[in-house]
């Protein structure tokens, strides 16, 4: 049996980079815009674009349920900038009615870096990913969130300024900044090992 693909989702922001960026570190990747397209996937990137926007596609096309049902179910998910939010728990600054995925135990700030104006690079040392601390990961931030606050069971992998930029819980990851614009695949092929041991997981039947 095929190794299922690891699905991204494609109702706005930059699915294109993530898809290519995912197949330069090795995995099938695949744009997800309905629930059967989700449930044939085994992990799922969340892109940057507009969090509010995202929600609300997401619901119109019938998949802010099956996204949460299967976060809550385990599948891995990688959100990057708006992704970020997308799998936060909560927002500290919503827009009126923003909803999000949930599944990381973390609180977000929207725009916290400045709005898009502001926009910035800067070499992020994140646990992880190969190289670790000896080897910088470039970070693009346009219009991103930090983490203002986060549960026991969320690992901070970088910070940026005294603020997290990537966190992690268990299958989750999340960035405040944007691998998939700097032709640095270290990210993704982290979300993908992710995947795998997952599967790997599901496999052997192991908790």
């Amino acid at each position: 049996m095929p190794t299922p693909p690891i699905g991204v989702l494609a109702l706005q922001g930059d699915t294109r980079e993530h898809l290519a960026a995912l197949d330069s570190a090795g995995a099938h990747a695949v744009p997800v815009r309905r629930a059967e397209e989700l449930e044939a996937v085994a992990g799922l990137v969340i892109p940057g674009g507009e969090s509010t926007t995202i929600a609300k596609l997401a619901v119109t096309f019938g998949l802010m349920e099956p996204l949460r049902a299967r976060i809550r179910a385990g599948m891995p998910a990688y959100g990057s900038c708006a992704g970020m939010i997308m799998l936060a728990d909560k927002i500290l600054d919503p827009r009126s009615g923003q909803e999000t995925i949930g599944g990381i135990d973390m609180i977000v700030r929207r725009n916290a870096f400045g709005r898009q104006n502001e926009s910035f690079e800067a070499a992020v040392t994140m646990e992880g990913v190969e190289g670790g601390a000896g080897r910088p990961v470039h970070g693009v931030f346009i219009r991103a969130p930090w983490v203002e606050s986060t549960g026991a069971g969320v690992e901070t992998l970088a910070e940026h300024d005294g603020h997290p930029v990537a966190v992690r819980q268990g299958p989750l990851l999340a960035t405040s900044f944007h691998p998939e614009l700097t032709g640095d695949h270290r990210v993704h092929a982290l979300f993908a090992g992710m995947v795998h041991e997952s599967r790997e997981r599901d496999a052997s039947g192991a908790v």
